[in-house]
């Protein structure tokens, strides 16, 4: 299997978040031997506590990136975070406006770090056409590499997206353009919070029905939902 966690934060070792990181311990759960992981995380803040989570599992690629899509234009770009955020700064981005909304009264620090488009992250690291497993969690810009994953070349098993930050149209455009790439909604993903969407690469019969259903009842109904149809 190959698993791939863009925006890893400090795994399953952030005070903050209870020690928890659903994605982290749904690979955890079902990690093999020669399974492949690819931690990425933009703040390098983290990549010390990252490396700690994952230090027991050889095949475990810890990278000090940022992913940007396709209109991404610097080598470099500037990562804001607020030390009120501590300890492992989990709405830090790339988005200073992102930043502002979780705290409006802060002093907003910056960093620099390297960023890759998402297609040459998989050309250069993964060199794999087929992912078992991708979660995003970007804070504010997963809308932007969603619409920018070449869905036609690399075969994407499974993607769970964090639809926390989404607006209402971000929503509707994302979960289309999933539906044309062939892909169906399934649920919520690995979060433990159920803050994320899981699409997997399947055609269901009642889909159209299922992604309407996203925008029209509460995040407690839906939760629901899930249970019901999905055992989630």
């Amino acid at each position: 299997m190959l698993y791939i966690h863009m925006g890893a934060g400090a795994g399953d070792l952030d005070p903050k978040a209870n020690f928890r990181c659903g994605f982290t311990e749904f690979i955890k759960k079902n990690y093999k031997k020669n399974d492949i992981i690819f931690a990425v995380e933009a703040n390098k803040l983290n990549i010390k506590k990252l490396k700690k989570c994952w230090e027991n599992y050889p095949k475990t690629k810890i990278l000090n990136l940022a992913i940007g899509g396709n209109y991404l234009d610097k080598k470099k770009k500037t990562l804001y975070y607020t030390e009120q955020d501590k300890p492992h700064y989990q709405v830090c981005s790339m988005d200073i406006n992102h930043v502002k909304k979780h705290y409006p009264r802060c002093i907003i620090k910056k960093i620099s770090v390297k960023t890759i488009k998402i297609n040459r992250f998989f050309e250069k690291y993964v060199k794999k056409k087929c992912i078992n497993f991708l979660s995003l969690d970007l804070e504010g810009i997963d809308y932007e590499i969603v619409m920018s994953i070449d869905f036609k070349k690399y075969d994407i098993k499974n993607l769970s997206i964090e639809h926390l930050h989404l607006t209402k149209i971000q929503k509707i455009k994302i979960i289309h353009h999933l539906n044309v790439s062939g892909y169906s909604y399934c649920g919520s993903g690995y979060d433990h919070n159920n803050f994320d969407y899981l699409f997997k690469k399947k055609k269901i019969f009642f889909n159209r029905v299922l992604s309407r259903l996203l925008f029209i009842i509460s995040r407690k109904h839906l939760n629901i939902f899930n249970k019901l149809l999905f055992n989630r």
